[in-house]
This record gives structure tokens, C-alpha cells and sequence, in this order.
């Protein structure tokens, strides 16, 4: 079976292309997408998310689609612009690329989409699986209106499974990435509280979820992108710290220094997902990785 793949060039697409025989690659930036892939065998196609439907062309052959495409979340402080590509981005984009299915005689039989755990907002202790209710900020909202145009392809006889991810857990890229650097200084600490659940997922099993999903036909609905047993902040702070060898006995990050750093993104470093992964589960997904430490210590001692 073909794929198709936009957002290929990032951290979870360009892992997701090794899994692939000869994928199709859609790109805002054909030429640095080009460049950036040569040592995958696979054909690119310029689409910009915001401009309208993809070329019919693109999709000949493929019979499955990975939809990761998405404005950074993380990339900068949250503007009045910046959040508007993060809506865009996912919303729009969503709505330009099934637009480009409505079109096809011939239609792929799935459409795995990106969505995040931002979708159940900021719930304390609560376990949230995959029937648990939508939260009110903005990145819910956000959610809501991605999943709300991926599932909108239903309509056209394509099955839909929207994957709400956590936090990825990977090797040069990612969440994990940006806070090496105080925990290598001996400056790792928790944030805010350090209460708040921190729904995570190594890398490879984000991979094998989305290709489970995609070859699961009873698989209609969506799907939390998390690791059996989420942690809280101050277990993830304290976890990493043993995994490194640094210490973490530095007091915890207050919310107001939190803001005066990196503005409303804080809201989300402070915001706590219970999320579990029922739904994949049930259906007879197998993690690799379930426990922390052991996800952490595969990814750093790589």
C-alpha cells in the first residue's frame, strides 16, 4: 500500500518515511523538502497548506494518507500571528487536503490525522481516555476544529483516525531536545507545581501507533498518542534528572517566571493531562515502551 505524508520534514514525519515504501511527500518547500529527504525514496510535491487543494496528481496510487502538517506550537512566543498559524495551519490546512479528496474518483481508504492531547485542555487528575469531553483554551479549540475537518472525510467513504499525541520522546528533536541543556547544567526543576500529568510517548511507538491505525480497519475514531502510564511533572523532572546522572534538587519553576519567559505558551507547560491510551489498547496495540525510565534511557543512550 502507497502513502502520502505532509509535515514529512518533521520530527515525527521524517521517522515515519523509514516505515514507508515509496511514499509521497507533500511540502510547503518542495526544493528543501528535496534536499532534506534525498536519502528516501520518495517523490515531493509542493502544496502550501493555506492556498487551496493539493494537485488530484499527488494522490495516484496512495491508499493511505498521514496528515502531520502543523504550524509549530512550541516555536516562539505566542503572538496574536503566531497563534493564528497555529490555527490555520492545522484547521484550514485539514479542510484544503480533504477538499483535494472530494475531488477523487479513486480515494485512499484512511486518513490517520495529527491532532494532541491539548484537546481535553487543562483536567488536574482526571483519566482521560479517548471519550472523555473537549477543553476550552486555545489549544483545544484548536483541536476541535483539526479533528473537525479530518473527520469531515468520512463522508467520503475514508476512514478516520485522528491521533491525540503527547509529549514525544525522541533522539535530536522534539520536547525532550530543549530540556537537556539546564538538566546537563544541573539545573533541571520541576514546573509550576509539578503536579501536572505529562502525557508522553516514545518516538517509536508514536511511529507504530500511526501504521497500526492505518492498517486497522476497525480503527474509526480517535486515538491517544500516549504511553500507558503518564507521569507528573516532578516524576518526569526527577526521572530524567537519575537517567543523566544530574541532579534535580532546584526549587520548582514558578508559574509568573514561567510567563515572563515564554508569555502564554506557559499555559501549556503548566496544564495536566491524565490522558491513557484505551482505545488502542483495546483494539490490541502493544507499547513498546509503557514505563518512563526505560523510554528516556533508549532514547539518550542512543
Amino acid at each position: 500500500m502507497r502513502a502520502l505524508v505532509t509535515g514529512a520534514t518533521g520530527f515525527i514525519g521524517h521517522r515515519l518515511l523509514a516505515k514507508l515504501d515509496r511514499p509521497v511527500v507533500i511540502s510547503r518547500n518542495s526544493d528543501k523538502a528535496k534536499k532534506k529527504l534525498e536519502k528516501v525514496s520518495t517523490s515531493v510535491v509542493g502544496w502550501d497548506l493555506n492556498s487551496g487543494p493539493p494537485p488530484a496528481a499527488a494522490f495516484d496510487g496512495v491508499d493511505m494518507i498521514f496528515h502531520l502538517a502543523g504550524d509549530p506550537v512550541a516555536g516562539g512566543r505566542w503572538s496574536a500571528k503566531k497563534k493564528a498559524h497555529i490555527r490555520d495551519s492545522r484547521v484550514i490546512g485539514t479542510r484544503n487536503l480533504v477538499a483535494a479528496l472530494r475531488g477523487l474518483s479513486a480515494r485512499p481508504k484512511v486518513l490517520v490525522s495529527g491532532s494532541a492531547v491539548g484537546y481535553y485542555g487543562s483536567r488536574g487528575d482526571d483519566e482521560l481516555d479517548e471519550r472523555s469531553p473537549p477543553g476550552r483554551d486555545f489549544l483545544a479549540e484548536v483541536c476541535i476544529g483539526w479533528e473537525k475537518e479530518a473527520v469531515a472525510a468520512r463522508e467520503l467513504g475514508i476512514r478516520v483516525v485522528p491521533i491525540r499525541t503527547g509529549i514525544v520522546l525522541g533522539e535530536k528533536g522534539g520536547a525532550l531536545a530543549k530540556m537537556l541543556t539546564p538538566f546537563y547544567l544541573g539545573l533541571g526543576s520541576p514546573l509550576g507545581s509539578g503536579r501536572q500529568y505529562m502525557p508522553w510517548i516514545h518516538i517509536d511507538d508514536l511511529v507504530e501507533l500511526m501504521l497500526f491505525a492505518a492498517r486497522e480497519g476497525s480503527l474509526n475514531g480517535p486515538l491517544n498518542g500516549a504511553a500507558p502510564h503518564p507521569v507528573t511533572n516532578r516524576e518526569f523532572t526527577q526521572t530524567l534528572g537519575r537517567v543523566l546522572g544530574r541532579p534535580t534538587f532546584m526549587p520548582t519553576v514558578p508559574p509568573l517566571a514561567l510567563k515572563v519567559l515564554v508569555g502564554e505558551f506557559a499555559e501549556v507547560l503548566l496544564t495536566s493531562q491524565r490522558a491513557l491510551p484505551r482505545a488502542a489498547l483495546a483494539a490490541g496495540f502493544a507499547f513498546r515502551f509503557s514505563e518512563l525510565e526505560p523510554a528516556l534511557r533508549d532514547v539518550l543512550h542512543r
